[in-house]
C-alpha cells in the first residue's frame, strides 16, 4: 500500500472509531442540564453572584452554553459570551504548554537548571527554622541539595512559594522583599524570587508559588520575545483565542470586562494588584480571557495536543504533561495547601485525576480527566471519557470554595449514575 492512502485509510479509520465511541457515550440529560440553569438563576437571584457564563462541551460541540447576570453590577450590563474573564491560575496551563513547546523542540530540558537561564539561581538557599534552646525560633539558610530545574518549575516543586502559603517565616521573608514594588518585567520579577530563600528542598514538596511566573521569564529568554508575543504567536492566534491577552488596549474591551461584587474585597485588591502592573505579564496568573477561547485552549487538549488540522505538543510531550509526576514513588510530599485536591495528582501545569480519592462518596469525575481553576472563580475540566470538555467563567473569591465543586457534581449529575464518579 502506498503511504498516501495509508494515511487516509488511518485517518477514516480514526474518524470511524470516534464515531463509535462518541455513539457510545450518553448525552447530558435535559432535566440535569436544567438544574445547572436553577443553581446560577438562584445565586445571582440571591445577591451572591453578580454573574457568570458556563459551556458544556461534549464531542467537539457546545450541548450548553449559558449566560447569567452581569458583568458589572456599576453598569449593569448584562453577561455575554464574550465577556472578558481574569482568569488569574489558569494561565499556568497556557504558559507550561508554551515551555512544553520549548522542550518538544530541544530548546529546553526538563533537568536544565534554572541558573542557566537566571544566573542568580545559583545563589539561592534554603530556608529552615530552627528552634533555639531559649525556644525562640531563627531561620538558617543551608545550600540545596541539588540545583532547581525546569522540571520543579512545571510541577511546583522548586520551594518557590506564594507569600501567603508556608509558614510564618515565609510571610515574613517574602513582605519584607516586597516584589511587587516599583515596575518590573518577567526577568527582573525572577532576580527578585532568586533572592528569596527557597522554603523547602528542590523536588520534596508540591508547593504553589511563583514558579510559573519564573518559567515564564525563561520562555522570555529562549525565545528573545515578551511572554505574550510567544504566547500570541505558538498558541493564541492559532488556536483563535483572539480575546486573551495581559491587558486589554480598547474601551470596548475594558466595556466586556467582568468584575467581582464591591465586597468581594480580596479580588478587587487582586484586580487593582494588576492593574498597578501593567508591563508585567505573569505567567502564573495575569491573563484575561472568555469562556470562548478558553474551551478552544480545553479541546485542544481533549484533543490529545492537537486542534483543527494543527498539532501543538508531540503525543510524548503531550503525556508527559498530562501525567501525574508527584505521585507515589516521585518523592514528592504534599503540602498542607494542595491545589489540586482530593484524588489528583499534577503534571506539567494541570491537575490529572488519578484515583477517586478519600471522600466518600468520591467526588464527581472521571479518572484520567485534566482541570484547573482559579481563585477568581474560573474553572475548566477536561474529561477523555466522557469527551467532554465544562468551563465556569466567573469573578467571585468570596464564593468559588463553595460554587466550585457543587458545579462540578451538577456537570456529572447530567449522566447516569455510572459514569458520574470514578
Amino acid at each position: 500500500m502506498r503511504r498516501r492512502e495509508f494515511l487516509v485509510g488511518a485517518a477514516l479509520l480514526a474518524g470511524s472509531m470516534a464515531r463509535s465511541r462518541a455513539a457510545d457515550i450518553p448525552a447530558p440529560s435535559p432535566e440535569g442540564l436544567d438544574r445547572i440553569t436553577a443553581y446560577f438563576d438562584n445565586e445571582v437571584a440571591s445577591g451572591r453572584l453578580p454573574g457568570a457564563v458556563i459551556l458544556v462541551q461534549q464531542h467537539g460541540k457546545p450541548v450548553y452554553l449559558k449566560t447569567f447576570g452581569v458583568r458589572d453590577t456599576r453598569t449593569g450590563l448584562a453577561m455575554t459570551p464574550d465577556t472578558i474573564f481574569a482568569i488569574h491560575s489558569m494561565t499556568k496551563p497556557i504558559t507550561c504548554l508554551g515551555a512544553m513547546m520549548l522542550i518538544d523542540e530541544g530548546k529546553l530540558a526538563l533537568t536544565d537548571a534554572i541558573s542557566k537561564y537566571v544566573p542568580l539561581f545559583a545563589d539561592t538557599k534554603v530556608g529552615i527554622e530552627v528552634t533555639l534552646p531559649d525556644g525562640k525560633l531563627k531561620l538558617d539558610l543551608v545550600p540545596p541539595v541539588r540545583p532547581v530545574n525546569i522540571e520543579d518549575l512545571l510541577r511546583h516543586t522548586s520551594g518557590i512559594s506564594y507569600d501567603y502559603i508556608g509558614a510564618p517565616w515565609v510571610e515574613q521573608v517574602y513582605s519584607a522583599a516586597d516584589i511587587f514594588q516599583g515596575q518590573f518585567n518577567n526577568r527582573e520579577f525572577a532576580d527578585r524570587i532568586a533572592k528569596l530563600p527557597l522554603t523547602r528542598q528542590p523536588g520534596t514538596l508540591w508547593r504553589y508559588g511563583h514558579s510559573t511566573d519564573v518559567l515564564g521569564a525563561i520562555i522570555e529568554i529562549i525565545s528573545g520575545q515578551t511572554l505574550y508575543d510567544y504566547l500570541k504567536q505558538r498558541i493564541l492566534d492559532p488556536l483563535g483565542m483572539s480575546s486573551t491577552k495581559f491587558a486589554l488596549a480598547t474601551e470596548e474591551e475594558l466595556a466586556r470586562m467582568a468584575r467581582p461584587l464591591p465586597n468581594d474585597f480580596i479580588l478587587l485588591a487582586g484586580e487593582r494588584d494588576r492593574l498597578d502592573h501593567p508591563e508585567w505579564q505573569s505567567g502564573g496568573g495575569g491573563l484575561l480571557s472568555t469562556i470562548i477561547d478558553y474551551q478552544r485552549f480545553s479541546q485542544m487538549l481533549l484533543n490529545g495536543g492537537e486542534f483543527e488540522g494543527k498539532r501543538y505538543l508531540s503525543p510524548s510531550a503531550f503525556k508527559a504533561m498530562t501525567t501525574d509526576h508527584i505521585g507515589p514513588g516521585s518523592g514528592v510530599g504534599r503540602d498542607y495547601f494542595y491545589f489540586p485536591g482530593d484524588g489528583f495528582g499534577y503534571g506539567y501545569g494541570i491537575g490529572v485525576r488519578t484515583d477517586p480519592g478519600n471522600a466518600k462518596p468520591p467526588p464527581a469525575g472521571s479518572i484520567g480527566e485534566l482541570k484547573w481553576d482559579s481563585g477568581s472563580g474560573t474553572y475548566f475540566g477536561v474529561d477523555p471519557k466522557l469527551d467532554m470538555v465544562y468551563l465556569m467563567m466567573q469573578q467571585t473569591q468570596n464564593e468559588r470554595s463553595r460554587i466550585t465543586p457543587a458545579f462540578k457534581e451538577l456537570v456529572y449529575g447530567c449522566y447516569p449514575e455510572g459514569l458520574r464518579r470514578p
